[in-house]
């Protein structure tokens, strides 16, 4: 597997504040699939996210991309880790509000060494007329876009999305959909989409839905429907 997940266990507070959010995660995500993570608020899914992320730390466990151990990483080699293999996409945009759409994609490309080349990436993500606007200019949409943008510039190995249509209304929601869709069909990304949108699953290779910290299903998809025809 590609990504490897091996009993991964997470908890925050102390004695009888203690929580448990991750109990013994075991899962693997093969190279080039897209893989939905399902669950309700609080089933742990954005803690997992984060800690195969490399931004939060499991308790035990440990997360493997591409045959790289991250657990036992100095803070200089999860810089390194992050930079290497990973993206993030989340429900903020998180831009840089003084920089134009292709300057904050170049802010991604500077943390690779083998950035892809970014007029035609702001073809595929349908920014070219858009790429000397700022972050204000544009629609929501747009700065998803722009978002997704900067985080693929790198070639990650691994793009990681947390919720990312939260924020957008049904019809832009597809649109971004469909340009995951195509990012992961272009590039070959590994994706994983954390999500409680029940109709996402279905453009997804795999399909993990979680609960109270535990994986309660895995279920492989053999007919995948375009994000396009998405429906809820």
């Amino acid at each position: 597997m590609f990504l490897e997940i091996e009993q991964l266990r997470k908890s925050y507070g102390t004695g009888e504040n203690k929580v448990e959010v991750l109990k013994g995660i075991q899962l693997g995500v093969e190279k080039g699939k897209i893989c939905v993570l399902l669950g309700p608020s609080g089933s742990g899914k954005s803690t997992l996210l984060n800690i195969v992320g490399g931004i939060d730390t499991a308790d035990s466990g440990s997360v493997t991309v591409a045959g790289e151990v991250m657990q036992g990483m100095n803070d200089r080699q999860l810089t390194e880790y992050r930079r290497k293999h990973l993206g993030y996409v989340f429900q903020a945009y998180n831009l840089i509000g003084n920089l134009t759409v292709r300057e904050n994609i170049e802010v991604g490309a500077y943390l690779s060494s083998q950035p892809l080349d970014i007029d035609e990436l702001l073809d595929v993500l349908g920014l070219t007329e858009h790429q000397n606007k700022i972050p204000s200019q544009l629609s929501g949409g747009q700065q998803q876009r722009t978002a997704i943008g900067r985080a693929i510039v790198k070639n990650p190995d691994i793009l990681l999305c947390d919720e990312p249509t939260g924020a957008l209304d049904y019809h832009t929601s597809k649109d971004i959909l469909a340009l995951i869709e195509r990012v992961n069909q272009k590039y070959g990304n590994t994706i994983v989409i954390v999500t409680h949108n029940d109709a996402i699953k279905n453009m997804a290779d795999q399909i993990v839905k979680l609960k109270d910290g535990q994986i309660q299903d895995v279920e492989m998809n053999a007919a995948k429907v375009p994000a396009e025809q998405l429906e809820w």
